[in-house]
């Protein structure tokens, strides 16, 4: 879609003829990750401040859904699956084999781009710590998180998330 690159514009800014025009111009892909992955590799980048998990997961259900980071904020709320029609979502944990067929797809070598992938390594990784963290937490804090991901529990297939249940 033809548009001047001079500064950063937000969708939103556009009208809603222009923006119909850049969606069905572009190919849409989508990353997607676990909601509670997510706020596990947020604690663990430091961005929360609190010594616990448990005390970071209390500040985000705290900070509610319209003052979330965009760390932790619900992903419907951020890339409206229900509104953009994607031509691919990724999902995190299987980027090595999604990835390649997004790449032969729309034409490209997949050897030459893809980096080395350890898929498998991120997914038992993940899983390990998702069960420590997930223990830390009380069952009232469980269910708030899960009530917090709803629509992006309901909206990708995180059925092995510890949120799901």
């Amino acid at each position: 879609y033809p548009q001047q690159h001079t500064r950063e514009t937000k969708l939103g800014e556009y009208n809603l003829t222009e923006i119909e025009a850049m969606l069905g111009s572009y190919t849409k892909v989508l990353f997607v990750r676990d909601p509670f992955q997510r706020l596990i590799s947020t604690f663990m980048q430091g961005m929360g401040s609190r010594p616990s998990f448990s005390s970071f997961v209390q500040d985000v259900l705290d900070s509610g859904q319209h003052n979330a980071s965009t760390a932790w904020k619900p992903l419907v709320s951020l890339c409206r699956p229900c509104l953009v029609q994607y031509d691919y979502v990724v999902m995190f944990g299987f980027l090595r084999q999604e990835l390649g067929h997004l790449l032969r797809r729309v034409g490209l070598p997949t050897d030459t781009l893809l980096p080395k992938f350890t898929d498998s390594q991120a997914r038992w990784t993940y899983s390990w710590l998702s069960e420590q963290m997930f223990s830390e937490l009380s069952l009232q804090q469980k269910q708030r998180l899960s009530h917090f991901y709803r629509w992006d529990l309901a909206a990708f297939p995180f059925s092995s998330s510890f949120l799901s249940d």
